[in-house]
């Protein structure tokens, strides 16, 4: 078992780290602070590969593996969890499925322009009244002529409202259950019948977008069905492993932030005549962040190697997500304890690490699902 990054990995590593503390780091405060979405630093984030990394360079990715998809996440995710949103979403979410399932047609002229950093994609599953139950969605695609007629709204949709693309999953056979979903790509920016709704005012994660899709009577082309139809369910089920490594990826990231902060601020502070670095229950802290951070990222690892070499890797996606990101709300709220007062004001950058960690925990399946996943894999083997 060999446990050394390869020269590639170790350098796209690097490249991110370097961009995320020059790029990244000095504005997450204040992309936090005013909500904006970072069009600047997901534009260079583009020119340097990381809006595409595992995709093939002949569809406008960088055509790394898997692995440098996690180290890299990691990275932009520690200077600032939006920007690691932004990003997951675009390979994980929208890139994955337009690659795996899409004609080469649907390839060349959607998967290239998110791929590449041109423009930005989004995945729209989630309803309001169907949420951990996928299957209850309402949306309905119905085949007219050489168009499908779209109906229904789709909720908290991460770059919702800054996306060009997006994968859709909407029902196109109701009398079948899950097997009557299938799914589409859709190009907002020229899709009559559609309009961005309610843009939400959340906890964390300020600086990406999640918004409400709204499609009234929207058409789109039949050639926009990506697979077949009814196969949307089972497409949904294998692109969410891999989101679930993205947002491991991106809790891992808020984590060692949390981690590093607590360092430097424990190393330079005062109590008693001695830096509280010096005393025991905060090194003890410090020891079981870095410990349940480093488990966390083995498994993340494992996941998207797992993925890397087209073995089965759900349980082990389910596992690194579920880890990283009670870890990563666990670091968090640790390392606001370790700066005290300062912690809770907004002075310092671990309240916003706090913030961001929860979502961690929700989105890409809940963790209590998480475990529902991991069960039902390990005692269907037994």
């Amino acid at each position: 078992m060999n446990f050394a990054l390869t020269e590639e990995q170790q350098m796209i590593q690097d490249m991110a780290r370097k961009f995320a503390e020059r790029e990244i780091k000095p504005v997450a405060a204040e992309l936090d602070r005013t909500h904006e979405h970072p069009a600047e630093i997901v534009a260079k984030m583009g020119e340097l590969g990381l809006m595409g990394i595992t995709i093939p360079e002949e569809y406008g990715g960088a055509g790394m593996d898997y692995i440098c998809y996690v180290l890299s996440m990691i990275e932009i995710s520690k200077a600032c969890a939006s920007c690691g949103v932004i990003m997951s979403v675009c390979n994980s979410l929208y890139n994955f499925p337009v690659y795996a399932y899409g004609t080469e047609e649907q390839k060349q002229k959607y998967l290239k322009p998110v791929a590449s950093g041109e423009a930005l994609g989004c995945y729209g599953l989630t309803e309001s009244s169907a949420g951990s139950d996928a299957a209850k969605m309402r949306t309905t695609a119905v085949l007219d002529g050489n168009e499908w007629v779209i109906n229904g709204e789709k909720k908290f949709i991460t770059n919702g409202n800054v996306a060009r693309y997006c994968v859709l999953a909407a029902v196109t056979d109701k009398s079948a259950g899950y097997k009557g979903i299938s799914s589409f790509v859709v190009d907002l920016e020229n899709t009559p019948g559609f309009r961005v709704g309610t843009v939400e005012d959340k906890m964390g994660i300020n600086a990406s977008g999640t918004a409400e899709l709204v499609f009234e009577d929207a058409r789109i082309p039949k050639e926009n069905l990506l697979g077949k139809a009814g196969e949307g369910f089972r497409q949904m089920l294998t692109t969410l492993d891999g989101g679930r490594i993205g947002i491991a990826s991106q809790a891992l990231g808020i984590g060692r932030a949390a981690l590093e902060e607590s360092i430097e601020y424990s190393k330079s502070r005062e109590q008693f005549g001695q830096p509280i670095a010096n005393f025991q229950a905060i090194q003890w802290k410090i020891a079981d962040m870095a410990t349940q951070l480093d488990a966390a990222e083995l498994l993340t690892l494992r996941a998207a190697w797992l993925e890397e070499n087209k073995l089965h890797y759900e349980k082990e996606a389910a596992m690194a997500k579920l880890l990283a990101s009670d870890v990563a709300m666990w670091a968090a709220v640790e390392g606001v304890q370790v700066l005290g007062g300062y912690g809770f004001c907004k002075e310092y950058p671990m309240e916003r690490h706090m913030r961001d960690a929860k979502i961690t925990q929700i989105y890409e399946g809940t963790n209590e699902i998480m475990r529902l996943v991991i069960a039902r894999s390990i005692l269907k083997k037994r």
